[in-house]
């Protein structure tokens, strides 16, 4: 018999358990204790138990399903209009038994109680409360297609893909930079530094790659002192017992305006890879929104390559 309810506090080791055994593809890390889930879970402010939902078989922990909130566009606060499906896991061996349609039913019900406008599957961008640095490796970007049991199952359940995401990496060991004398011109003239965080970090910053180990690598003009590139840095190390070497996450870019198409960004995302295999990392991870092929074209030109799409899934609506 399958009895389903809210979190409790006890639950944590029911909820690592399942994550672990759950067959959630490459870009879900492993092998994981509860510490992970509390730092990037049970810790945040914003958690709601009623959010996490478990489903037990006779006790035994069989599945959970995870919902949350945005954010308002200046990351401040939560915006309580846009539900989110965080996750969705069930063990394989409870599967096609309705049990994961049950928990999204309940899930989509809860954010319904709460006043939500739009519900989306797969946490991303300004909608991912949840499970930053344990899935999809650099950044949420909705469900990898590398979890090949989310796109079937959410397509029956009436999602459909709103939006794609590339996820590229690069071997930072056997890569070699691009030769151009722009780049050359590029790095004449400029120096690469570091901060210790982001110097506009909003609230929602904080929340999710402030609890990671992170950096950010600036780039400046030698004569001057304001950035003409910024990028944050991240230490993907839940991903080390799963991936078997130590990756990093690239995300965050940003070139002011009056900067664009002057070789600044990609000459920083070389120098910083090369910054990191200095210091033992083996591989960097990026990702890309398909609806921006000039940052896609970059990556390439940097020497990534694809590995994975993450897709975010938008309810037609809600019940």
């Amino acid at each position: 018999m399958i009895e389903y309810r809210s979190f409790h506090n006890t639950d944590p080791p029911r909820i690592a358990a399942i994550w672990n055994a759950g067959q959630l593809g490459r870009g879900a890390a492993s092998g994981l204790g509860t510490d992970a889930f509390e730092t990037v879970v049970f810790s945040q402010s914003y958690f709601e138990r009623d959010g996490l939902i478990l489903a037990l078989h006779d006790g035994e922990p069989a599945g959970f399903v995870h919902a949350g909130f945005g954010t308002v566009e200046d990351g401040s606060r939560l915006d309580y209009s846009r539900g989110v499906i965080c996750a969705v896991v069930v063990l394989p061996r409870f599967r096609r038994q309705g049990i994961g349609s049950e928990l999204l039913r309940r899930a989509e019900e809860w954010l319904v109680s709460r006043g939500v406008t739009s519900i989306t599957a797969g946490p991303a961008a300004d909608s991912d409360p949840f499970y930053m640095g344990i899935y999809g490796g650099t950044r949420l970007s909705g469900f990898l297609q590398s979890d090949v049991a989310a796109e079937p199952f959410l397509t029956a359940a009436g999602y459909h893909p709103a939006a794609r995401t590339h996820v590229l990496q690069r071997d930072l060991v056997n890569s070699r930079d691009p030769v151009s004398m722009r780049l050359v011109g590029v790095r004449r003239k400029t120096q690469l530094g570091v901060l210790h965080q982001p110097s506009r970090a909003t609230w929602w910053w904080f929340a999710r790659f402030g609890r990671l180990d992170t950096i950010e690598f600036i780039l400046t003009p030698r004569n001057a002192q304001e950035p003409v590139a910024s990028m944050t840095v991240l230490g993907l190390d839940y991903y080390l017992n799963c991936w078997g070497e130590r990756v990093v996450g690239l995300t965050g870019l940003e070139v002011p305006d009056d900067h664009r198409r002057q070789g600044f960004a990609q000459a920083l995302v070389l120098d910083a890879c090369r910054r990191l295999k200095e210091e033992t990392f083996t591989r960097a991870e990026a990702h890309c929104p398909e609806s921006n092929p000039a940052f896609l074209a970059l990556l390439h030109s940097a020497g990534f390559a694809e590995v994975d799409t993450g897709i975010v899934y938008r309810k037609t609506e809600t019940r």
